[in-house]
């Protein structure tokens, strides 16, 4: 059942008026204008997809709200409308993007307070807003990738935001040029599709319309399904392209918390559960899904577990986070997926703005070696940052709980116990580095600079609401995903199911594997978080020098993490020098200048040299001229006295 509803198209103009108004009006209206309109408009969005999800709940399961706007590409058969759908997988995930968006405008109103270009910066916002908000409305996986693209632009205004610095301009053009390799391979996935239901007669590219001819999709669902999750491991920062995500934190904070937690990464996520008709066809596409995921989840924790920058600590918990969403859709729980999306959102948010807050507080000091201590003059953010750290921990009852354990438990279900291994080993490699963020910033001795201790304080109101609210929603967002039995149970799933149905056995079926109860699986979880935060509490707290003493016994291994495994370092020696080498000598210097240039500078040359003999020639001199011609008659008279002679 579908129902038109024309105020979808209000979701994207209010983000979009907010863009046109911090382009051309913003800065003749002034710093308290703008400070006003950025955040209001992501707010009325939030209020009309409020609106759009309570009339979504008074229909039929599986009913959704639509709009066309206009029509968009006619060619022959082939046909596409820009378009909106309000299902209950978009209503999910425009609440996210407009809920938390919103807060982050709000909290930025504070951070940027004294940036000069504060107008430039809520334009860039607002547009990540629409393009996100495109990329989820859209009806059809077209209009899906131009929302996609806008992302990444955006993404790459923001980073790049102090442009003037050249390593966060570069930075930003290392997230540009990484994720048009991933939008390289989401292209082709698209083109697949258009092939292969081109063939069988079917010309669409609607969501709707690809799930009711799934039989033309079979013969190329793992190719197609792989090429879309190429593009995913570049938006969502899976291996093989997540590089580019730790260098994005050169952006402002509010910027980190926007792309982590309500736009960008989350884009991959959404786009294999928007498609889970094509990727159910292929179990191997979804195998590579998941075992990427779980393996990224690792991977990433790791690394966290030692760097020093504050930023960067959450930049690696993202990618870890997202592995587990992709573990989650990998294994056919879409839904799970989502959900641990959603609670990420609340949970990553929060932690990006409150490290934002403590940056505030330091004049910009991002090393967790220059802070402790801060839990005296910054009590508000310290308590809003420790539900954060218990939430993306699993601790019960906070919000992580519910959908990380669900993402395990389906894991386990679904028989791929290895990568269940993976999953819950992670959690306590989470819970370690979270509380050692934790215990290095609030706690201890202080190690801020004398000069600059007296200055900290807690952050005003505009910043502080924002993670209140958040906090909240850290604290009970999960309880919508209650386990069967429970009140209302898993309310979440139920709602996602006629979008999102689960592709392998719920919790506790029959697998092979060593037959843990649901109640097991999830206490094997929960321990392991307990023992990460006891570890950290005795390597940060209990005996603050034994992190030094063990790295310094470590030191190849600690080198290894603290330098990301030099995967950059690989990266640029297999990749990144032998391209420049190729255009540099090969193509520049070899095809460019040496052929192409000298093929047109040689006939350029050409004409000037002959040109400068015949000025020789035409000199303008009569007395010349005579001379030629009285030389020409005398070879001529010479000539025939020849002939006559011989």
């Amino acid at each position: 059942m579908t129902r038109e509803f024309p105020a979808l198209g209000l979701i994207l103009l209010f983000p979009l008026i907010g863009v046109v108004f911090n382009v051309f009006v913003g800065r003749r209206a002034g710093r308290s204008v703008v400070n006003v309109i950025a955040p209001a408009v992501i707010f009325i969005a939030f209020a009309i997809s409020v609106a759009g999800f309570g009339l979504l709940l008074t229909m039929p399961r599986g009913a959704a709200l639509t709009l066309t706007l206009w029509p968009w590409i006619e060619a022959g058969s082939f046909h596409v409308d820009i378009a909106l759908r309000f299902d209950a997988l978009t209503a999910v995930m425009t609440l996210v993007v407009t809920g938390v968006g919103a807060f982050i405008h709000l909290y930025s109103d504070g951070y940027m307070a004294h940036d000069e270009d504060y107008a430039r910066f809520f334009a860039y916002m607002n547009l990540f807003a629409f393009s996100m908000l495109t990329l989820v409305l859209a009806d059809n996986l077209l209009l899906m990738f131009v929302g996609w693209e806008g992302v990444g632009l955006c993404s790459y205004l923001l980073i790049a935001f102090w442009y003037d610095n050249r390593e966060f301009a570069y930075n930003g053009r290392k997230a540009f040029i990484v994720n048009r390799v991933g939008d390289a391979g989401f292209i082709l996935g698209i083109l697949t599709l258009v092939w292969s239901l081109g063939a069988h007669g079917v010309w669409t590219l609607t969501f709707t319309g690809m799930a009711a001819h799934r039989a033309a999709l079979q013969p190329v669902a793992t190719l197609a399904g792989l090429l879309l999750f190429l593009g995913a491991t570049g938006k969502s920062a899976q291996i093989p392209l997540y590089v580019w995500l730790p260098d994005a934190m050169v952006g402002p904070t509010p910027v980190s918390a926007l792309i982590h937690a309500a736009t960008m990464v989350t884009a991959g996520v959404y786009m294999i559960a928007r498609l889970n008709f094509l990727y159910v066809l292929s179990p191997q596409a979804m195998t590579v899904v998941a075992v990427v995921g779980a393996v990224t989840s690792f991977f990433a924790a790791t690394i966290a577990i030692v760097q020093p920058d504050i930023k960067r600590v959450l930049a690696y918990s993202t990618i870890s986070q997202i592995g587990y969403m992709m573990l989650g859709v990998g294994v056919g729980a879409f839904a799970a997926g989502i959900f641990h999306l959603m609670t990420h959102a609340f949970f990553k948010s929060l932690l990006f703005l409150c490290a934002g807050s403590v940056i505030h507080a330091l004049g910009g000091e991002q090393d967790m070696n220059r802070m402790g201590g801060l839990r005296r003059q910054m009590p508000l953010t310290w308590l809003t940052m420790l539900i954060a750290g218990l939430a993306i921990s699993g601790i019960p009852p906070f919000a992580g709980f519910f959908s990380k354990d669900l993402i395990l438990a389906h894991a386990y279900s679904s028989g791929k116990i290895g990568l269940w291994v993976i999953g819950i080993i992670t959690v306590g490699l989470t819970a370690l580095y979270m509380f050692r963020l934790l215990f290095m910033t609030f706690h201890g001795a202080s190690r801020v600079e004398p000069s600059m201790l007296h200055h900290v304080h807690e952050s005003p109101p505009v910043m502080t609401v924002p993670l209140l609210v958040l906090a909240l929603l850290s604290m009970i967002g999960g309880w919508i995903g209650l386990p069967d039995g429970i009140l209302w149970g898993d309310a979440f799933q139920r709602f996602l199911a006629p979008i999102t149905p689960t592709a392998t056995p719920g919790p506790g079926a029959n697998v092979a594997g060593p037959g843990l109860s649901p109640p097991i699986v999830s206490a094997i979880a929960f321990a392991l978080a307990v023992i990460g935060i006891a570890i950290a509490w005795i390597f940060y707290l209990r005996n603050p020098g034994l992190p030094a003493r063990l790295a310094e016994s470590l030191r190849g291994f600690y080198q290894l993490l603290l330098r990301k495994y030099y995967i950059d370092e690989l990266y640029n020696t297999l990749i990144g020098r032998p391209l420049f080498w190729l255009s540099q000598f090969v193509l520049f210097r070899g095809i460019d200048a040496g052929i192409i240039d000298g093929i047109v500078d040689g006939a350029g040359l050409s004409v000037e040299g002959s040109g400068e003999g015949l000025r020789r020639i035409e000199t303008g001199n009569v007395q010349h001229y005579a001379l030629v011609y009285l030389l020409g008659v005398l070879a001529i008279a010479a000539y025939y006295i020849y002939r006559v002679v011989h």
